[in-house]
């Protein structure tokens, strides 16, 4: 049984058209859950407090290891010899769309890899919430916040 008589996935046969044992798939063909994936991916869902939970939640699992607990980019990875990530508290990530933020998690960039296949769309979606919350707690004007006016001096 450890040795069987067998042809190879891409082995050449006369068995099939086109002279190769793969088949190719029918026009048309989607794989199972990728309309499902595609679709969660597509837009970010509204901001809620469960959702700040879930993505402080994935960030935690996921993100703070290299970018730090409040996203300086010193984590204990990179207080281990890893090269550091930029801090999400510069003018450049603070004025990125999330999509871009949603895209770096899912492809990578740089020395970080993709995280598809680790992280779950609805849970990208939660983490780049989590990230604009960090951003808005260092970066928040009192001002604009509900009734921070009249608590200016």
């Amino acid at each position: 049984m450890a040795q069987q008589r067998r042809l190879g996935t891409y082995a050449p046969t006369n068995a099939w058209q086109g002279g190769s044992t793969a088949r190719p798939l029918p026009e048309g063909v989607v794989a199972r859950g990728d309309l499902a994936r595609d679709a969660a991916a597509a837009d970010p869902p509204p901001v809620t407090p469960a959702l700040l939970a879930r993505g402080e939640e994935r960030y935690g699992i996921n993100c703070l290891p290299c970018h730090g607990a409040v996203g300086d980019g010193d984590g204990m990875i990179v207080r281990r010899g890893f090269p550091a990530p930029p801090s999400y508290h510069t003018r450049r990530l603070r004025s990125v769309p999330a999509r871009y933020l949603f895209d770096v998690i899912t492809n990578g960039y740089g020395v970080m890899y993709s995280y598809a296949a680790r992280v779950s769309p609805e849970d990208r979606w939660a983490i780049v919430a989590y990230i604009r919350a960090l951003q808005l707690s260092r970066h928040a004007e009192v001002a604009a916040l509900p009734g921070g006016a009249e608590n200016l001096p």
